[in-house]
């Protein structure tokens, strides 16, 4: 079975990956409803620029240790079967999937509320790391390190 979260290079980790694990948890016969989260490249910036690429990296240990942290913190909050954080990192093109976040749980108004904190979380706890290749409005090619806010 996989691990409940982590990050994986791309190509090693899927959605049908995801959704395996999910149903491996011995407690998957509570489950009345499964949320997803999948965050794919965006192919704009804030200031409307056009990005050509992405690249994540990530400190994987802990990354993995603090992804971790929020699925076990998360899946002990009522109605909740199972919640799973997985970051994929290398080069990626427009509309590739970057992450899954899974909440599984009994009832839908369980669910929803989990997958907005998990993705909240790992967004600003977990140490991994985009650079943006981008082409900007005068054509000129371009690319640095953004952090959460979208800043350079």
């Amino acid at each position: 079975m996989a691990k409940h979260a982590g990050v994986h290079e791309k190509g090693t980790f899927t959605l049908t990956d995801l959704m395996s694990a999910l149903r491996a948890n011995p407690d998957f016969h509570k489950v009345g409803a499964v949320t997803l989260f999948i965050g794919v490249a965006r192919g704009e910036t804030k200031e409307k620029e056009t990005v050509q690429r992405l690249e994540l990296e990530a400190y994987a240990e802990k990354a993995d240790s603090v992804l971790e942290n929020i699925c076990k913190h998360l899946s002990v909050k009522p109605g909740i079967v199972d919640v799973q954080i997985h970051h994929l990192t290398g080069t990626f093109e427009i509309g590739e999937e970057l992450v899954y976040v899974a909440v599984a749980g009994g009832h839908r108004n369980n669910i929803f509320p989990v997958l907005r904190e998990a993705v909240e979380r790992y967004k600003h706890e977990a140490p991994i790391f985009k650079k943006e290749h981008i082409t900007d409005r005068k054509g000129v090619r371009k690319a640095y390190w953004v952090n959460e806010q979208g800043n350079p």
